[in-house]
């Protein structure tokens, strides 16, 4: 039908019944169009609308939350471009610019796992890319249901698989991420998917269609029926075009190329040398339809679209499903008229198809025509912007019962046996059990500049061979400590994270996000979801960097079950020179370890309680950001005047697991010695700490550079041997613990 229902068709025919509902549009964002129009809309753009105005789209009851985020004159010193932009981009020095960002894909790796998670990653590739820059590297963070569960090997194995696929084929170093198993996410796992790229100040390129008569111009892969209704229901007869029945069915997944989007890569970098691209938008959710409305909602409201023109893979679609299709690896440009012929040259040179599908007008209207018929007559910022709802928020009304539920009243290890038992069952459990399973079909060290990557706290590369500048990366995130205090539990992933990066010795400077969450119309998520942006607004302006930009993903939940609040946190930071880079291992022998800040009394939420207990309850630690900042301080001074043989932050498990790390991730053993309670100095995960090994005869600078940057720091032990021994409850010999650290996943997953 969508091909024969022309504007003048709608016009015509004002009470004809429309499946709005179908394609996920309430009955009053129905009649808002209707008004908009002064019509019905067509079957192309009632398509349009929907996928426009869908969460994944038009963020419409997140929005009102998300102005909190807009940074202050403070936080934007470094910005170029932030919070509505393709992605963030950072200025790091010495002419460079950074960009960053990451993104949700979810619900698809959940149906298809390989090509839910490939495709997940080309989509953050192109936004890297349609920002001006090269990708250099990717990231992940994943979260799946029960680590033995039967769904988790089937969905875990392809995720994987799909992520190094696509990565490794592309020549991109994955450098780092999470994993984590909770019931929460079984049927709906987390696949957040990270990229950074690198340009000069100079190359930063726009979303946006300026300039009456430049040439609009569709080039990558052809448009096939791959990933329609992959944001609402458009795989059906009714937007069949001339193929109803015959092509009824249309894959909900989008299919990747890895292969052409390499070619894509360097065609648009060749593109952007040559001066010849007025404006760039990639092609992701919603395809031709919302790189369309961006553009020209973007720049000067107007374009005129000829979908006849479109090159297709399956010509049987029809304008809506032309419109909807999120097939991979394309990209729409605006081109002046005498560059076009410069543009079809660079892209022959690469084998990538290029076509002219319209051009750029001055009427304010974006307008789409299909064999001889207008299907499409919008302005385009009433689809671009989207409604605004500001959902009703609750309290969950379990949460205070739930926080009176601490951990208190469970037993604690007390002697050496047990609580040398404890931490074999921490480092056992899939949580926090070596990811080497994951992280080796990832190539971390391809293009060349990657100078820490998995199982470091955070990913480092360099940028420049000459001055050895360089950025680090880390994303972080506990739904257990957010499901307990949204507020804090978003400060306390992004502490992880800031602290994460300052581990390498960088200096952290911006931040990304994705924020998880269940379902909108469920007022206890909106609660959740409105904390967790609080939180994370605070907190960036206590440390006074910006919130770049981000994603945020609804909807995650199994039948009416939410999974917990899971915003993941990303971290940039610049290296001043990365031959200065810190290790999280013990590397030399007979050097001090050192445990940095206070530790106090905080297991709500923790992995002991999750482990031992299999609990959820209590309060979860209190974020202390001042002392975040003295401690990133202190270690980039640290380790730029070389005091550091090693960093490592204090996390999940607390100071035994971190020890154990070290240990293992080095191969060398250590002696350590622990003032007060044995189970609350291992255990414990009070944010804002780290264990250093110091460089044997800098000891005393380490203490003094510590007394002035106020963080305290008591000396603990040594490294060397072959045991991690806590002097006089208990000694592990290291082979014990590589065994039980790195035998969980290969035991699961094959």
């Amino acid at each position: 039908m969508s091909g024969k229902d022309t504007v003048e068709v709608a016009a015509a025919t004002p009470e004809q019944p429309q499946p709005f509902a179908e394609l996920g549009l309430t009955g009053d964002e129905y009649e808002k169009i209707r008004q908009l129009l002064g019509r019905r809309p067509t079957a192309a753009e009632l398509a349009l609308y929907s996928v426009m105005w869908s969460e994944h789209c038009s963020y419409k009851s997140s929005k009102v939350h998300l102005r909190r985020l807009a940074p202050s004159e403070r936080q934007s010193g470094a910005l170029l471009a932030g919070i509505g932009a393709n992605a963030g981009v950072v200025d790091i020095g010495q002419g460079y610019a950074v960009t960053f960002k990451i993104e949700s894909h979810n619900h698809p790796s959940f149906v298809e796992p390989h090509q839910g998670a490939a495709t997940g990653v080309g989509g953050i590739v192109r936004d890297i890319l349609a920002m001006g820059a090269r990708p250099v590297a990717v990231m992940d963070a994943l979260r799946f249901g029960p680590a033995a569960a039967h769904d988790t090997a089937r969905v875990l194995p392809g995720v994987v698989s799909g992520i190094s696929f696509y990565g490794n084929c592309l020549g991109l170093p994955n450098i780092g991420g999470e994993l984590a198993f909770d019931p929460v996410y079984a049927g709906n796992p987390l696949v957040n998917a990270l990229c950074v790229g690198v340009m000069r100040h100079d190359d930063l390129k726009s979303a946006v269609a300026t300039g009456p008569g430049n040439k609009v111009v569709l080039f990558g892969s052809r448009t096939g029926p791959d990933g329609v209704g992959g944001a609402s229901v458009l795989a059906s007869a009714t937007f069949g075009g001339e193929g109803e029945g015959k092509a009824a069915k249309r894959p909900s997944v989008q299919v990747g190329d890895p292969f052409m989007e390499k070619l894509l890569v360097e065609c648009c970098l060749e593109l952007y040398a040559a001066g010849i691209i007025e404006g760039i938008q990639d092609l992701g959710a919603a395809g031709i339809a919302c790189a369309t409305t961006e553009l020209s909602a973007g720049g000067s409201g107007g374009m005129h679209v000829t979908l006849d023109d479109v090159p297709l893979r399956d010509h049987t679609l029809g304008p809506a499903e032309i419109l909807m299709s999120e097939s991979q690896e394309r990209m729409m440009a605006v081109v002046a008229p005498g560059n076009v012929a410069a543009f079809h040259e660079v892209c022959a040179k690469w084998d990538v198809e290029a076509t002219v599908i319209g051009e750029v007008t001055g009427d304010g209207t974006l307008t789409m025509t299909w064999r001889g018929g207008t299907v499409v007559s919008i302005p385009p910022r009433t689809a671009a912007d989207g409604p605004v709802y500001d959902r009703p928020l609750a309290r969950p009304a379990d949460l205070d019962a739930l926080r009176a539920a601490g951990p208190d009243g469970f037993d604690r290890p007390r002697d050496g046996v047990a609580l040398h038992a404890t931490l074999l069952a921490l480092l056992g459990s899939a949580d926090l059990a070596d990811k080497s399973w994951v992280t080796a079909q990832y190539d971390h060290y391809v293009r060349g500049n990657t100078v820490l990557a998995m199982p470091e706290d955070g990913g480092l590369l360099r940028i420049d061979e000459h001055s050895h500048l360089g950025i680090a990366l880390a994303t972080d995130g506990n739904g257990r400590y957010c499901r307990l205090d949204p507020y804090q539990g978003t400060q306390l992933a992004l502490s992880e994270a800031y602290r994460n990066v300052a581990m390498t010795g960088a200096r952290p400077i911006a931040v990304t996000n994705c924020l998880n969450f269940g379902s909108p119309e469920d007022p206890e998520v909106m609660w959740q979801l409105a904390e967790a942006v609080r939180g994370l607004a605070d907190g960036c302006q206590t440390l006074g960097i910006p919130v770049t930009g981000g994603n945020v993903s609804l909807y995650n939940q199994t039948g009416t079950t939410a999974i917990h609040p899971t915003p993941v946190i990303g971290v940039l930071g610049v290296h001043d020179d990365v031959r200065n880079r810190v290790p999280s291992g013990f590397t030399r022998e007979g050097a001090q370890i050192v445990l940095l800040g206070i530790t106090n009394e905080d297991f709500g939420g923790s992995a002991w309680a999750h482990v031992a207990h299999a609990h959820l309850g209590g309060h979860p630690p209190t974020p202390d950001l001042a002392a975040e900042q003295r401690l990133a301080a202190l270690i980039a001074e640290a380790a730029a005047s070389g005091l550091l043989a090693s960093a490592h932050d204090l996390s999940e498990g607390g100071l035994a697991v971190a020890l154990a790390e070290s240990c293992l991730q080095g191969k060398r053993g250590c002696t350590v010695t622990l003032q007060g309670d044995p189970f609350t100095t291992l255990f414990s995960e009070s944010p804002a700490r780290a264990i250093v090994s110091v460089v044997p005869g800098r000891e005393a600078e380490f203490k003094a550079r510590s007394a002035e940057n106020e963080v305290p720091a008591a000396a603990i032990g040594t490294t060397g041997g072959l045991n991690l021994a806590i002097a006089p409850l208990f000694a592990i010999p290291l082979a014990e613990l590589r065994t039980v650290w790195e035998r969980p996943l290969p035991a699961l997953f094959g």
